[in-house]
């Protein structure tokens, strides 16, 4: 026979069971409560009827040694003493049935007996007496002694066995407070563990996981194995994680596409000239064949190979950016980034407008080179488009932070700038300041995202009529995140040299 498998039971379900036994044992401890507080009732009536027959008991004793030691009438003493016997039978059987099935009971049962037995000494006393027998009189006294002296003892101990009684239901209440509030505290520790570990923690991951999918880190969460809706909620989260991921990936593709769209234009004209020299260079040897000197027609073999380089340079350039690649952080000489985005964009130049770089050649960052060169291509247009009228400057400067093993990228222009209002915006999706028509507001957005998955960030200041400065702060250190199949990250680094 197989082991049979208990069921997996939802948040629901275990909240739901949690505070049903929370009510059970609160429920169970406060009956008991109650029912041990009833019997401390009855116990306090039973001591106050105890204490009663008690003080009767002595006042029965009390006119049997006025009759016995001090000679009082014996007609009134009698009758006294028969008086008190009469309250004390009438204080035994007024008590009521609730009272009868307590363990005090058989005790108050004997004091009966033994005050039926009293009485009966006191009749034969007293008969004794009106026929002046008071020799029967000195035979009953002994007797009458022992048994007036068992009613004092049993009445007392009586009085003792229910106060020990109470205190020690009273102990078993106090017992039972205790368990109470050791229960209490038990089902609050767990009912806030449980919702902190099942609900809480969870949330707050997802909502930290959120704050970084905004900031373009697309980090799967770790997927508990709890079988409830959390971990269905997070291989859900996870899901939509992986689906934005792509749908950013197909974003940048398609900014690309469309940068190359804006570039195209330009490009036409730079392969023009080259295409020009070639031809023109083609002609004059198909023309001087027969008479042309060596050493020239070798020089304009070289142009016209040197024409082609250039041409092949910038037809590379552009395969290169338009081209889909994984994401891959490679130590690169940010340089070359700069002054390949710089080569795309010189078309759309205009005359007076200068793009000065300040690059150090030897400085290597981990980075993808294609996403990287997007970023500074971005940056190039949008500050083009700031320097409405030129002359204007666009300057690259490049430094290393070693107090932070950080590098340190500024790209300033002289545009119109940005307004301050504007300034916390800009790199929102969709976010733009220019006309209807004439930009997505992605281009910064997809900046921002690029600059977030080389772990670095991106800032900005600017001056209305003044410019604009972008700071970029990319690690010199590679930080590489991996998943293994619990979905669990971890991380590890890589210095660049």
């Amino acid at each position: 026979m197989g082991t049979k498998i208990l069921p997996q039971l939802n948040i629901r379900q275990k909240i739901i069971l949690g505070i049903t036994f929370f009510i059970l044992a609160m429920g169970t401890v406060g009956l008991l409560s109650y029912r041990t507080l009833r019997v401390v009732e009855k116990k306090v009536k039973l001591v106050e009827i105890a204490d009663d027959l008690s003080n009767i008991i002595l006042e029965i004793r009390r006119y049997e040694k006025n009759f016995f030691l001090y000679g009082l009438s014996e007609k009134e003493a009698l009758a006294e003493n028969r008086r008190y016997i009469g309250e004390a039978l009438q204080v035994l059987n007024s008590f009521s049935t609730d009272l009868k099935d307590l363990k005090g009971a058989p005790k108050i049962n004997r004091i009966k007996r033994e005050l039926v037995q009293y009485q009966e000494i006191v009749d034969q006393v007293s008969r004794a007496v009106e026929n002046d027998n008071f020799g029967l009189v000195k035979a009953l006294e002994e007797s009458l002694r022992n048994k007036g002296k068992t009613l004092v003892d049993l009445s007392q101990e009586l009085v003792r066995f229910e106060r020990e009684r109470i205190l020690l239901i009273i102990d078993t209440l106090y017992t039972h407070l205790i368990m109470a509030m050791g229960i209490f505290t038990l089902s609050w520790g767990l009912l806030v563990f449980f919702v902190v570990r099942k609900i809480i923690f969870p949330l707050s991951l997802i909502e930290k996981t959120t704050l970084q999918i905004a900031e373009g880190k697309f980090q799967p969460l770790p997927v508990p194995n709890t079988k409830d809706e959390t971990e269905r909620v997070i291989r859900a989260f996870n899901r939509m994680v992986k689906e934005l991921e792509r749908r950013q990936d197909q974003l940048v593709q398609a900014k690309k596409l469309s940068s190359l769209g804006t570039l195209t234009s330009g490009i036409a004209h730079q392969l023009n000239n080259p295409l020009n020299n070639i031809s023109t260079s083609c002609q004059i040897i198909l023309e001087e064949l027969d008479e042309i000197d060596k050493d020239f027609l070798k020089k304009l073999l070289s142009n016209a190979e040197q024409e082609i380089a250039r041409a092949r340079d910038i037809v590379r350039g552009l395969l290169e950016f338009s081209r889909v690649k994984e994401f891959s952080l490679v130590p690169t000489p940010i340089s070359e980034i700069v002054k390949k985005a710089s080569q795309l964009v010189s078309s759309q130049v205009p005359a007076g407008v200068e793009i000065k770089l300040d690059i150090p050649e030897d400085l290597l960052i981990p980075l993808d080179s294609q996403r990287m060169q997007q970023v500074f291509l971005n940056l190039f247009i949008n500050a083009l488009q700031a320097i409405s009228q030129p002359p204007g400057q666009i300057s690259v400067k490049v430094r290393k932070d070693t107090t932070t093993n950080e590098a340190v990228i500024e790209v300033i222009d002289t545009g119109a700038g940005i307004d301050e209002e504007n300034l916390h915006h800009i790199f929102d999706p969709f976010f733009t300041t220019k006309e209807v028509g004439e930009g997505t507001g992605l281009g910064l957005s997809i900046v921002h995202g690029i600059i977030e998955q080389h772990h670095g960030s991106i800032s900005v200041e600017s001056k209305k009529n003044v410019g604009t400065k972008f700071i970029i702060r990319l690690p010199l250190t590679a930080h590489h995140v991996k998943v293994d199949v619990q979905g669990v990250q971890g991380t590890e680094e890589t210095s660049s040299k």
